[in-house]
């Protein structure tokens, strides 16, 4: 089945070539998974949305609007992955912010692919990757369009073993996955590093810090990973992952790991279960 995708409301329709959105990566998305006609996280993505634009200045569409749009793209897939673009629209050239804006929204979405049920009860393999983040303040924690960082640093392995890399910061501090957020088991604590100068907070990792009692934020470098006592990564679309081993350091699936994907459930969304 190919994507279903609205652009403003209008299926087929064009984005143009000179939306900022394409020229300079002027916007944000969220995706977001959706099972059975429901999508368990709507009101968080919402609430990152509307943080997101307030942070560029943007106008952020209406969020109704956006429910009634992404009703209309997963009717019919029981598993859908609905990814959500919001753009600043057109303007004249250059970075000058147009005077009037005219936000560009596209609502697509795709059946949600199926992963490996031993990838939950088992645990992944992860690498860390060579690349760092470059620290902005402004831009962290939001899901903004510019992804460049990501796609060098998921480019940096082909071996189909590993499912996911770990990104640390100019410091050398870890940040979070290419596309997951990261907890660790330490001592009998759970952590999670801060998002405050690079890096996106997840929406699985905000209901992981409301919902897991004792969940601390706190710096963390390789080396103190190495030394957990279980490793997990998080998101919105594939849930919670054991990690069982990263490089050549072997894990095993702990308990923390066993009461996110309990919550993960709990929400609503299929599998982890062990």
């Amino acid at each position: 089945m190919t994507a279903r995708v609205l652009v403003n409301g209008i299926g087929g329709a064009p984005v143009s070539a000179l939306d900022r959105g394409l020229a300079y990566g002027d916007g944000l998305f969220e995706t977001i998974r959706a099972v059975n006609g429901a999508a368990p996280l709507w009101e968080q993505h919402m609430t990152r949305l509307s943080v997101g634009c307030r942070r560029l200045d943007m106008p952020a569409p209406d969020a109704g609007v956006l429910s009634q749009e992404l009703a209309l793209v997963i009717e019919g897939i029981p598993d859908a992955t609905v990814k959500i673009i919001v753009t600043r629209g057109c303007g004249e050239r250059g970075y000058a912010q147009p005077r009037q804006v005219d936000v560009t929204r596209i609502v697509a979405a795709f059946p949600s692919a199926p992963l490996p049920m031993d990838w939950y009860r088992d645990g992944i393999r992860v690498r860390c990757c060579d690349l760092r983040l470059a620290a902005q303040p402004r831009l962290a924690g939001i899901k903004h369009l510019n992804r460049l960082e990501q796609v060098l640093a998921r480019a940096e392995w082909s071996d189909a073993r590993v499912v996911e890399g770990l990104l640390f910061d100019q410091a050398e501090n870890l940040v979070s996955a290419t596309a997951a957020n990261v907890f660790a088991g330490m001592g009998g604590r759970l952590l999670t590093p801060p998002l405050d100068h690079c890096g996106v907070a997840g929406v699985m990792r905000g209901a992981l810090l409301e919902a897991l009692p004792g969940v601390r934020v706190q710096m963390m470098t390789k080396e103190d990973l190495m030394r957990a006592d279980e490793v997990f990564l998080t998101s919105s679309v594939r849930g919670v992952l054991p990690v069982h081993r990263l490089d050549e350091r072997a894990f095993r699936v702990g308990g923390h790991a066993r009461a996110a994907q309990a919550h993960w459930r709990a929400l609503g969304f299929p599998g982890g279960r062990a």
